[in-house]
């Protein structure tokens, strides 16, 4: 493992990058230097090779534009998680950079086989059933707010209406206005509905 300062992380990023041959696995957080480089480095990824995105809400909100633009390349994935991440390149399972700690600097940049094929693997576990970015946009404010993402766990958890304003601490008006709004955007008939449809989306956790 390598740590990379500031100064060295777009290059680190670049450089594993042109290492490409079969395929690239990409994790990205909400906006920071990681996520930067490896936006500003992806016009090098050749046409054609596989590449995967997953990122979280925040990340998928900060660079909708830019995500949806690479997105029309042939080949490319891009899904959203609700789950923490850690910011990582992986490509194919032989180089990976991921995002330092304050104790590690900007970046660590691993060539050990065995540990980058861990991480494709856990970017594997994670990737399974998340939406695509595509049918996250069309959600309205409502499901991608925080307390539309609590009101949606609330209605799957199976909690009464009155108890899960309780714990939300709103008024019962507006939690079932949230109820409302969230069924009309997954066009779900049921509460029960809703709840199949937030795991098919990957929208709350099976």
């Amino acid at each position: 493992m390598t740590h990379t300062g500031r100064s060295e992380l777009a290059d680190a990023v670049a450089q594993v990058l042109d290492k490409g041959g079969r395929d690239i696995a990409i994790a990205l957080t909400e906006a920071g230097e990681f996520t930067d480089a490896v936006l500003g480095h992806l016009d090098r990824v050749p046409a054609g090779l596989p590449v995967r995105v997953l990122c979280t809400a925040t990340a998928a909100d900060v660079h909708a534009d830019r995500l949806s633009r690479f997105q029309e390349r042939p080949r490319t994935e891009i899904r959203v998680t609700d789950r923490e991440l850690r910011a990582a390149l992986v490509v194919d399972g032989t180089a990976a950079v991921v995002s330092g700690t304050a104790a590690e600097g900007a970046a660590v940049v691993i060539g050990d086989v065995g540990t980058v094929q861990a991480l494709e693997l856990l970017f594997a576990c994670v990737w399974a059933g998340r939406p695509r970015l595509n049918d996250r946009l069309h959600f309205g404010p409502r499901l991608r707010s925080e307390l539309g993402r609590d009101v949606l766990r609330q209605l799957c958890s199976g909690s009464t209406d009155e108890a899960a304003a309780r714990d939300l601490a709103v008024s019962l008006r507006t939690y079932r206005r949230y109820v409302a709004d969230i069924m009309r955007e997954l066009d779900a008939g049921s509460r029960f509905q809703v709840g199949v449809r937030a795991i098919e989306f990957g929208l709350v956790s099976d």
